[in-house]
């Protein structure tokens, strides 16, 4: 596949490895009724954004273009070895996971199915959870400009929770 030329981590970034959970999120916008409940993809105004968790592990999110495979896919590829577990949720765009080399486990949210064994992506559901509070406390709005920003904020406070005290030192170390 030409795909898998782009299998190596970008920017010397360890590949993720051992369980790994895929999801996407839907951040800011307004909220717009679907029926009875509020959804995510049913709103105007939304930014994508994916993640990538390894089980007790490092955590890697992006901001993307759209939910698409053309956009969802290459940040995996990029960071996940072929053969890894990978656990999703039953969005379409990850059903190629299992014909590219993944051991891919799916979760059918749809069907309120949340946890099948250690199959489920509640880590980055918690991780989503986590981060909109704090957008809706703290921030109030963070605009899609500056949204990336904000993501590499929460995701270097997760990456480093099990060493807070470590943080600082490497934020200066990062001017």
């Amino acid at each position: 596949h030409e795909i898998r030329k782009h299998m190596t981590a970008i920017d010397g970034d360890p590949p993720l490895r051992g369980h790994v959970e895929v999801d996407e999120s839907y951040v800011g916008g307004k909220r717009k009724r679907a029926g009875w409940k509020f959804t995510g993809r049913a709103a105007k105004g939304k930014t994508v954004v994916m993640g990538i968790v390894e089980r007790d592990g490092e955590l890697f999110t992006k901001v993307v273009p759209d939910a698409s495979r053309k956009s969802l896919l290459p940040p995996i590829l990029e960071r996940v070895p072929v053969g890894t577990k990978v656990s999703t949720d039953e969005w379409r765009p990850y059903a190629i996971l299992k014909s590219l080399g993944y051991d891919h486990r799916t979760i059918e949210h749809g069907r309120k199915e949340y946890a099948r064994g250690d199959v489920h992506v509640n880590t980055l559901e918690g991780f989503w959870a986590q981060l909109k509070r704090s957008i809706r406390g703290t921030h109030i709005h963070v605009s899609r400009k500056h949204l990336p920003k904000y993501l590499g904020e929460f995701e270097f406070r997760w990456n480093l929770r099990h060493a807070p005290e470590t943080m600082f030192a490497r934020l200066l170390m990062g001017f």
